[in-house]
């Protein structure tokens, strides 16, 4: 029987952690029905890796572009410059991943602001999605996207792992939550707060190599374990997998375009 089509739009492949196996993750995705793998931007050292990605698996690997927050520091206004530069050379699939983190370090808080609006400003000129990534932010994050609503600002709320009152706000500023393997922690509270939320405000995501889903928790991730993450979705909503893989993989085509 043919695996239902699955889209993972959010997985670092590129990372060191599958430069042993990397031809081998990609078939075990395709094994699984997995489509499509967006991927997330971290900074310009990275981006060598990311496009030789994209090169090897054309229409498989989809590039964003964009700093991540943690990776905000004193040179960051370069850092954008080159986002900037890099957004009138080629077409990205988004800008993300962006946000704030305030897990690691607060010392660049007012940087991580300027940052994330700057380049939901840049999403906006370029009629591109956001990716968002938002670790102990949860309401300043919410506030800032409130505020570039206006811009006709869409895209992903990556991992998202809020309350309910918390989906409702970003669903309300035209975004969709990416749901990982957080869903499948027992005690994460995630699968409760999901089960509640439209279906159609729903994608399917990894975050590999990182955030393994249960049986693998701890484990390297991967986006072919995309398919534990859809089982427990269906398990929470009461339906069927085939009709919420199809419902999520519309979304993502939705965000991204069907031609992406």
């Amino acid at each position: 029987m043919r695996p239902v089509e699955l889209i993972d739009t959010h997985a670092h492949l590129y990372l060191e952690e599958f430069s042993g196996d990397l031809e081998p993750t990609i078939n075990r995705a395709v094994a699984e029905g997995v489509s499509r793998i967006y991927l997330p931007a971290i900074d310009s050292g990275h981006h060598h890796r990311m496009f030789a990605l994209e090169q090897q698996y054309p229409n498989r690997c989809f590039a964003m572009v964009g700093v991540h927050p943690c990776y905000i520091k004193a040179g960051y206004r370069e850092e954008l410059e080159k986002v900037s530069d890099l957004l009138t050379k080629r077409k990205f699939a988004a800008v993300g991943e962006i946000g704030l983190d305030y897990y690691w370090d607060t010392s660049f808080v007012r940087e991580q602001r300027i940052a994330f609006e700057q380049q939901m400003e840049m999403a906006a000129t370029y009629k591109l999605p956001v990716v968002i990534h938002s670790r102990n932010a949860m309401d300043d994050t919410i506030d800032m996207l409130k505020a570039a609503t206006g811009a006709g600002l869409r895209g992903i709320f990556h991992c998202f792992s809020g309350s309910r009152q918390n989906a409702e706000d970003i669903i309300a500023c035209g975004m969709y939550l990416g749901i990982g393997g957080v869903i499948t922690y027992k005690n994460a509270g995630l699968a409760e707060v999901v089960a509640d939320l439209p279906l159609e405000s729903l994608v399917l995501e990894t975050d590999a190599p990182y955030l393994s889903p249960v049986p693998f928790r701890g484990k390297r991730n991967e986006s072919s374990y995309l398919r534990y993450i859809v089982a427990k979705l269906a398990e929470v909503k009461g339906l069927p997998v085939e009709q919420v893989a199809e419902a999520t993989t519309a979304n993502a085509r939705k965000i991204f375009g069907a031609q992406q």
